[in-house]
Order: C-alpha cells, then structure tokens, then sequence
C-alpha cells in the first residue's frame, strides 16, 4: 500500500536516533538523546529539544507492521519511559529546557519535547506520577511564556500540549491560557491562507501548523478552526511540486518541511487536503524527499510519518491535474505559474528566486547572484536572496524585480564568542534569555543590510519558454573576486533549512571570468531561456 511509504521512511531513521539516545540503565544519563553531550561530552548542557525522539520510538513500538522490528519489543517502551525522565531531570526548576545556548529556556525545545513526552504517554498507556508533574511543571511554564519572534509553528504545538493535557489529566487549569495562544494563532495567519514564520510565509512549516491545528480541531471542533484551516491548507496545496518535492529555498525559512499528518486528519471532512499529500507521495517514492537525518532534526518527520500511516485515510478521491493559471500571492510576495507544461514558483520577496518545472521535472533552481568581496581584509558575500520590500511589476507574461543585494548573514561561533555568551548566561543573562534570543535572532536571521550593488531581474514568457534577464551593476567590480548563481544558498540561520534534496545536484553558475572582465562602469548581464 502507498500509504507504507511514510512507515519505511520513517522507521528506517529509528536505528539512527537509537543511536542517539544514552541506553545504558546504570548511566547517569540515561535516557539522554543528545549524543554530542552524553558519549561525546563535547557540549557542556543537553539539548532539550533531543528528548523529543521519545515519540518515534514509541509510535515505532507501536507501528504493526510487516517489517518493523520495534514493534511491541519491551526494551523500546523502557526507552521511552527514560527518555521522558531524563527531559525532567535534565529541566530547569521551572520546567523549562535549554537547546542552543545555557539558560536559554527554549519555547520550542519546550514544547517539542512535551508535545512528544504528552503523546508518548498516551500511546504507550504509561502510568507515571512523577512524568505527569513534570508535564504539569512545564505547560504551566509555556502557558505564561512568550518567545522573541514570529513563529506561529510553535504558538500552534502549545495549544496542542495544553490540550492534551487538560484533556489527560482532566482540568481546566489552562483553558483561559489556551484560548489566548490560540486567538494568538488564528491572527498571526492572512488573509491569503499563511502563517507568519518570521519574514514571511513559509509552506513547510505551514503544514506543521495545519498538523498542529488539525489535532487541536479533531479534539474541539469549533467554526473559527475549521474556516482557518481550510484557507491554510488550500494554501499548502499550492506548493506541493509537479515532482512532489515541496518547498525549498524561495520560501522565508528556506526548507522543504512536509509535515503529512494533518492532511490525513483535515482529509476525513476536506477530500482535497489528500491530494496533498498523494501528490507529496509520489515524490517521496521516487526519491524527491530531502534529508533529515541530522543530529538534531530527525524526530520531527519521523514521529510525524508515523502518525500519518497510523491515520491514514482509505478511500481517497482520484487526483485531479492542475489547471493552468497564475497564483499571485499579494502579500505573501509570491507567485505561482502554471501553463504549458511549465510550473514556476517565484519569491518577489527574495529578488526573484525561483524553482522550474517542465513536464514535471525540475529544470532550474535559481537563488539569485551571489558575490565573493573583499573589503579590508575580510571577504564578505553579497546576496540576492534575503527578504526585503523590492520594487516589483507583474504582469501576466512579465515579471520584473529590481532591488539591492544584501550582505549575507555569516556570523560564526568563535573560543571567545563562545566564552563570552557562556558569561553573559551564567550572569546576567539567564534572567533574561528571551532577550539574548532577539539579540541573535537580529544578528543571524531578520533583517537585510544593502551592499553596494543594484540588480534587475526580468521574467518574460515567449514561445512557449521563459526568458531570465538578469542585470547586476556595481560602484566599483575591482574588489569582487568571485561571483556566480547557486541553486541552493541560503544565509540565514534557520535550523531546518539547508538539507540535501536531489534538486540540488544542479550545478553552480559561475560567473567570475565575465565579472573580472567588466571596466567600472559596465553591467554584468545575464541572458537565459529556460
């Protein structure tokens, strides 16, 4: 069955996160996922993000499945039980956690890790005292907690952790708290459908949203809900590849997150919101799924794959071939071309990155000009790809974008940078972490800083091809030393961004000899039809 798709890809990462985990009993980590900490010791505190592998492995001794040799083995569930132990004894007295940095007290490692200990709990039918008060400790503390920054992902997996609860332990303890995040939720989402992350709209975590909200609706069914996760998940569809990849590095977090489990849900009362992931099926059969199997991302789709077998919907409406038309994404600043064969999706936000499609294979990936220059003694790299207000015209078969390049964010972790923030949060700076957050957020992820050079890129259709004419002029070319056009660079610091996807074997666009041979004045252009 196609829907076995999401259980190989999923349980083929448990033997990996095993891995991870400290399973040693007379350890005093035991239970621990984070593997540089623990084995290691390369870190001086544990992720707390890390504790959320617990619910893979539980819906891994859950999963009946052919050729699952986690299921129902006993070891597994001693497992899960540690490991959700260990996210209590590794908590700060209030029941928050850290992820990056200590003292951070991470929203989202918080309500990751308790989303994963609540429904771990409850799939497994553990009974457990001392588990239920750490659960008590930490939605207590992220009911009255707000992070710096726009994400609505996480707003979204706190209302589900106090749902949950509420519901386990029978309560109403956070019903006011609930209701407050969730209103929180529904005015961060536009008109157009999307859920502010940051800068923009980002599809990948919008459908970690829609798993979120999804959940939240199949346990309180409420108009407003409905409504809002109708214009989200419409949304989604809109990005879901002709190859069925997802996503990637036009969007404002830069990632191609498919999270599956709420279409399944949202699927049972909208039809439609299956084809989503059919569509998505297809590209994970035929290798378009990126990975994720790094040390601190691969529970997320795991957990979330198994729970999208685990409720996957039967009987399923034929999908239908997307219509020719063209999507404009006001205030999204994004637009999506379909005609003859082509499929064109094109962030006005980012200067015009782009990905292309022709008879349902990607035939361009395109994240702007990118420059190598020295000023002192240092080498900076403008960008054409960071989110800023350009000055667009779109028409239906022209395009243009005009802006600036900006300085890419390449800030490092250096000894002393790394003593210094040590300092700062063993000081003064563990009584105010979400202001030391906002500080980083600024200097690795928001924000654009111009760099001296102009750029336009034009789109026009024309015999059945779009024609790319990209033009670049400078002050001055004697202090660019390289310069070319990637199909994959990103530079800002977003966790889940910058995976592998099979998309990416395009190769770079090198421009530097024709760079090297302009006089001051004259303008590097570049001409292509695609």
């Amino acid at each position: 069955m196609r829907k076995d798709l999401f259980a190989v890809e999923a349980l083929a990462q448990i033997p990996k996160i095993l891995t991870l985990l400290d399973r040693n009993p007379h350890s005093p980590t035991y239970g621990c996922f984070d593997r540089n900490f623990w084995h290691y010791k390369i870190i001086d505190f544990p992720s707390g993000m890390s504790q959320e592998f617990v619910l893979p492995l539980a819906l891994a001794y859950q999963t009946n499945f052919a050729d699952n040799p986690f299921y129902q083995q006993p070891v597994v569930q001693q497992w899960v039980e540690a490991g959700i132990l260990y996210a209590a004894k590794s908590s700060h007295p209030d029941g928050s956690c850290d992820d990056y940095f200590p003292y951070e007290r991470a929203g989202g490692a918080a309500a990751f890790s308790l989303l994963a200990g609540i429904e771990s709990y409850l799939q497994l039918g553990l009974s457990s005292s001392q588990m239920l008060d750490f659960f008590t400790l930490r939605a207590d503390w992220l009911a009255h907690h707000q992070e710096s920054g726009r994400l609505t992902n996480h707003q979204a997996l706190i209302v589900l952790c106090l749902e949950l609860l509420s519901r386990l332990l029978k309560t109403d303890r956070w019903n006011r708290a609930k209701a407050q995040r969730l209103e929180q939720v529904l005015s961060w989402q536009d008109e157009e459908g999307w859920f502010q992350e940051y800068e923009g709209c980002d599809p990948g975590y919008q459908t970690l949203t829609i798993s979120c909200l999804a959940r939240i609706y199949q346990l309180n069914p409420e108009i407003r809900l409905r409504e809002s996760l109708v214009k989200a998940v419409q949304l989604a569809d809109y990005f879901v590849h002709p190859d069925g990849s997802f996503g990637g590095e036009y969007t404002s977090r830069n990632t191609y997150n498919f999270f599956p489990h709420g279409f399944e849900l949202v699927g049972r009362w909208m039809p439609d919101a299956l084809a989503i992931n059919d569509r998505f099926l297809n590209g994970l059969e035929n290798g378009k799924a990126p990975c994720y199997a790094d040390d601190h991302i691969i529970g997320h789709h795991t957990w979330n794959y198994l729970l999208a077998w685990q409720d996957f919907v039967e009987i399923r409406p034929v999908v239908q071939p997307r219509r020719n038309e063209q999507i404009w994404l006001q205030k999204a600043r994004m637009i999506i071309d379909r005609r003859e064969q082509t499929e064109l999706y094109l962030a006005l936000n980012k200067g015009g990155v782009f990905k292309l499609f022709r008879n349902n294979q990607l035939i361009a990936s395109d994240t702007h000009f990118s420059l190598q220059v020295r000023e002192g003694g240092k080498i900076k790299n403008a960008v054409g790809h960071l989110v800023s207000d350009y000055t667009v015209e779109v028409g239906l078969d022209e395009i243009l974008i005009r802006g600036q390049l900006g300085w890419a964010k390449q800030k490092q972790m250096t000894p002393l940078n790394l003593m210094i923030l040590r300092m700062v949060m063993l000081t003064v700076g563990r009584f105010f972490p979400n202001l030391i957050r906002s500080l980083l957020q600024k200097i690795l992820i928001v924000g654009k800083a111009d760099a001296p050079f102009q750029f336009s890129r034009q789109l026009q259709w024309q015999n059945g091809r779009w024609q790319i004419t990209d033009e670049l002029k400078a002050n001055t070319w004697e202090n660019v030393i390289a310069a070319g056009i990637g199909c994959d660079q990103t530079s800002i610091y977003v966790v889940m961004s910058r995976t592998y996807q099979v998309g990416q074997l395009q190769g770079w666009l090198d421009l530097t000899d024709r760079v090297q041979k302009l006089g001051l004045s004259d303008a590097l252009v570049v001409k292509r039809e695609l």
